[in-house]
């Protein structure tokens, strides 16, 4: 298969650069006048796993600084070891999978399908889906559905799907936004933008390979972000964990700085996400960092020149929300070139299984 005049070898690097078709289709076909979302929403409550977690954080977040609205990620696994889940009235339930057959995922949407009771009342939240799959059980036991419509994605690593559900949600929050009287048109003349960013994005693979190069052999590599970009960190040390086995972690930097940098007492690298530019106070760590432990230090995204580091990747976007997609692809392309370098099986990295509907 050839896309972009590169020939593609892995399912992975398939499905990466299908991406800009992939949004594009989402943005023809779905659009956040054709989605349904309920009305009266105060709260949403984001459940899923893996890399649909890491949508549902960049979600709460997002959520919030566009729709002024209260929203919190929860893992599934976790959801369904409380005792008490959020429940007030009006609050949208929204799942997140893949495959909407992802067994925790599903198992947490039928806990809340059960309703909930107060005061003698028996009461039912509003759930919704956003799936890769129409006729998966997540699907069919939501009231509300956003498909992705990614296409088969047989990589264990999600790439197009992770992008598409952010996509999604995205929707889902400026419909909030403009029920609630928000000036949306800057984000949604932006969304058109999206697939040539993507696009753009992916034509830094030169330069990507040889970030992956230096980084390829580390032993420790710690990924750090701030705000948002926390959720792209994650997804980002998930993907190289997944495809390349090292052993990185993300973390939010002030947090960080609370006893979690002894790590970087074994020599290593830290790789920085960065949507806005760099803050004043992420500075300041990564200065003391710098300082008492001197590892290499990479950014991802905008930089701003506020720090000076050992390589940056970047691309010029007019917004955050479109830096975010940049970011995450660019981080997908870093997982996939520091794999092949180690010779890895990137569509079948070992223990791993993944549910793949057609």
């Amino acid at each position: 298969m050839v896309l972009y005049g590169i020939t593609k070898k892995t399912a992975m690097e398939r499905e990466i650069f299908q991406q800009p078709d992939v949004l594009a289709g989402i943005l023809a076909n779905e659009g956040i006048d054709k989605i349904e979302v309920p009305e009266n929403v105060d709260k949403i409550v984001l459940v899923a796993s893996g890399s649909s977690y890491h949508c549902a954080r960049f979600s709460g977040d997002l959520l919030g600084e566009i729709a002024g609205i209260e929203a919190r990620a929860i893992y599934s696994s976790e959801f369904l070891l409380k005792k008490i889940v959020p429940h007030d009235k009006n609050t949208l339930y929204i799942f997140i999978s893949q495959s909407g057959e992802t067994t925790d995922t599903v198992t947490a949407l039928r806990k809340v399908n059960k309703g909930f009771e107060k005061d003698g009342e028996k009461y039912y939240l509003d759930t919704m889906c956003i799936t890769n799959c129409k006729d998966s059980t997540l699907w069919n036991e939501s009231k509300y559905h956003i498909s992705c419509i990614a296409g088969v994605e047989k990589s264990i690593a999600a790439t197009k799907s992770f992008t598409a559900q952010m996509l999604c949600v995205l929707m889902v929050a400026l419909k909030i936004a403009k029920r609630k009287g928000y000036n949306i048109d800057n984000y949604i003349k932006s969304l058109d933008k999206l697939p040539d960013v993507v696009k753009d994005t992916l034509a830094l693979r030169p330069k990507i390979k040889q970030l992956a190069k230096l980084l390829a052999h580390e032993k420790v590599i710690v990924m750090l972000a701030e705000g948002i970009s926390y959720a792209i960190a994650k997804e980002g040390a998930l993907k190289i964990k997944e495809t390349s086995y090292i052993n990185i972690n993300a973390a939010l930097i002030g947090e960080f700085m609370h006893g979690h940098l002894a790590v970087l007492n074994h020599k290593g690298a830290v790789i920085y996400i960065s949507v806005d530019g760099i803050s004043r106070t992420a500075v300041e760590n990564l200065d003391k960092i710098k300082k008492e432990y001197n590892p290499s230090i990479y950014i991802i995204g905008r930089h701003n020149n506020k720090y000076i580091s050992n390589f940056n990747i970047t691309i010029d976007c007019e917004n955050e929300i479109l830096q975010m997609f940049s970011n995450a692809v660019i981080c997908q392309v870093l997982a996939l070139e520091i794999a092949l370098r180690l010779r890895r099986n990137v569509d079948k990295p070992k223990g791993l299984k993944k549910v793949v509907k057609q």
